[in-house]
């Protein structure tokens, strides 16, 4: 048993959190929820980011103060991630004091080592990204994510020495090959280092909703540097160096694509300048696409799918909690991009829940009733089954292990595949009650209960439905893994709960 401690990206509070947002921070609270699982203890960051220009000028358009408008916001996103059954144990805001203390102490220790100076900044700037480019790294003077014009500024900042950190990132990245994952994300990241690294303004005048430079309070930070140091401001850094040390080497950022350089590049580096190892691990993730593009907060017109119908509220009322939450892990191997549609949740929905999951569970549970007098039979020690169920947990504890969700169920729907094959095979609703039936039913539940385990991390809901209508009091949870997850556990002589389909088919639209 360890510690695991798994953060996402703290979220632009411009506006309401959306599907991408939602596929990140599910994809994370299943991480937490497996090593729960598998007996580690651990600890669960998301938040929301609150400060930079974008949020003032966000606030100013809607006739509110900064804090105002953030206070307004951020709840949102905590109730969509109750809505979502996040299990976080920590909700960070970057206007709370403990992230002003952080941040402050952090960057003067940095600033105490000789890594920030002061100089004036000319260039280009995207406020949406709350970034700098170069005109070469520009689309032809617009920002190449958002495709809109770049600012050109000047003025008076606090810059990081980044270019101090070229040979020890380099040199980190080799000693350490699955500091970034996937591979081609830790690829680019390294690339990046290679074509040379320049300092970087962290600070800003123009501007004052942000938090400031304690030893020159006309500046305030720069909105990155800022909101990397939530990661640190969670596990008490400048307060509790007792729970950095107990969490920090076993930290795991959860990012996109889109922040890798802020994440692969520029934290490790103020890491190491602070004096303080870099986070133990990145996973990028790739983004959900809608017709091809980027699903954001701001979509063209002519998308399949307006962004204001992919509200994670309105997406699990129409398709339930937990199937929002399968789709989204299930669809799209972590660290990949994938097609985000309607059409895709409802084929998902119908063909891996209704049609496998929920008739595996629904015929097992009437052929209980109708043969075995409502009580689930012991499984046999020798079945066919346990071979398939035994290979197949353990490839499941390997891909939560190497973060692939989407690996670790379709892993666990081939033990679906298979308890439903040997249904076909024996047909026990064709034969007379009695030990034949029992011992085929005995194995059948135990494939099942195995199942309810393994797709805990993912349907927490759904699991624990399944285990009451297979008979059994708590919850699928308990764990640890390695001892709750062997063959044969079912206790004989549970007696099975008959109800509503666990997922009515959908029917399509024509």
């Amino acid at each position: 048993m360890g510690r695991f401690y798994i953060t996402t990206p703290i979220y632009y509070v411009n506006d309401a959190p959306h599907v991408g947002s939602a596929y990140c921070t599910v994809n994370a609270d299943a991480l937490a929820r497996w090593h729960r699982l598998a007996g580690d203890d651990v600890k669960f960051l998301t938040g929301t980011d609150e400060h930079g220009q974008k949020i003032a000028d966000t606030a100013e358009r809607n006739g509110q103060s900064p804090q105002a408008w953030v206070d307004h916001i951020a709840p949102r996103f905590l109730d969509a991630w109750r809505n979502l059954n996040i299990s976080n144990d920590d909700f960070i805001r970057t206007t709370e004091p403990r992230h002003f203390q952080t941040v402050q102490a952090f960057l003067t220790t940095i600033y105490e080592n000789g890594y920030i100076y002061k100089d004036v900044y000319e260039g280009l700037y995207c406020v949406s990204c709350e970034d700098y480019y170069t005109l070469e790294a520009s689309d032809e003077g617009k920002c190449p994510i958002h495709g809109r014009l770049l600012t050109q500024m000047q003025e008076e900042n606090w810059f990081f020495r980044l270019s101090a950190f070229e040979e020890r990132l380099l040199a980190y990245y080799d000693e350490h090959p699955d500091f970034v994952t996937p591979e081609t994300r830790r690829n680019e990241a390294r690339s990046f280092i290679k074509g040379g690294l320049k300092d970087i303004s962290i600070t800003r005048t123009s501007i004052s909703w942000g938090i400031p430079v304690p030893w020159d309070e006309r500046h305030v930070f720069y909105v990155w540097y800022d909101a990397l140091i939530n990661y640190l401001t969670a596990i008490g850094y400048g307060r509790d160096d007792d729970e950095v040390e107990r969490w920090w080497p076993d930290s795991h950022h959860l990012v996109g694509k889109e922040i890798l350089r802020f994440h692969c590049v520029w934290w490790p580096a103020m890491c190491m300048a602070a004096g303080l190892a870099p986070v133990h691990h990145v996973q990028v993730t790739g983004w959900l696409l809608v017709g091809g593009k980027k699903l954001g907060k701001t979509m063209d017109a002519d998308a399949p799918v307006k962004v204001t119908d992919l509200s994670p509220s309105s997406l699990s009322a129409e398709f339930g909690v937990d199937p929002l939450r399968y789709y989204l892990l299930r669809e799209t191997i972590l660290g990949n991009d994938g097609e985000f549609s309607l059409e895709g949740i409802t084929a998902r929905y119908n063909t891996d829940l209704a049609n496998n999951l929920g008739n595996l569970v629904a015929r097992v549970v009437s052929v209980v009733s109708s043969k075995c007098e409502g009580v689930g039979p012991a499984p046999d020690a020798s079945s066919n089954l346990r071979v398939t169920a035994e290979r197949v947990v353990e490839g499941v504890q390997r891909a939560w292990e190497n973060f692939a969700p989407s690996v670790a169920l379709e892993t666990t729907w081939e033990l679906i595949g298979a308890t439903n094959a040997y249904l076909e095979e024996h047909a026990p609703w064709k034969m007379e009650s009695g030990p034949e039936v029992a011992r085929v039913m005995g194995d059948a539940l135990e494939a099942i209960r195995l199942v309810t385990i393994m797709i805990s991390p993912a349907m927490p809901s759904v699991a624990t439905e399944i285990w009451r209508r297979i008979g059994l009091s708590g919850v699928p949870t308990s764990g640890p893994f390695a001892s709750c997850a062997r063959w044969g556990l079912y206790p004989g002589g549970a007696r099975v709960v008959k109800a509503d389909a666990l997922f009515p088919r959908i029917v399509e639209s024509e």
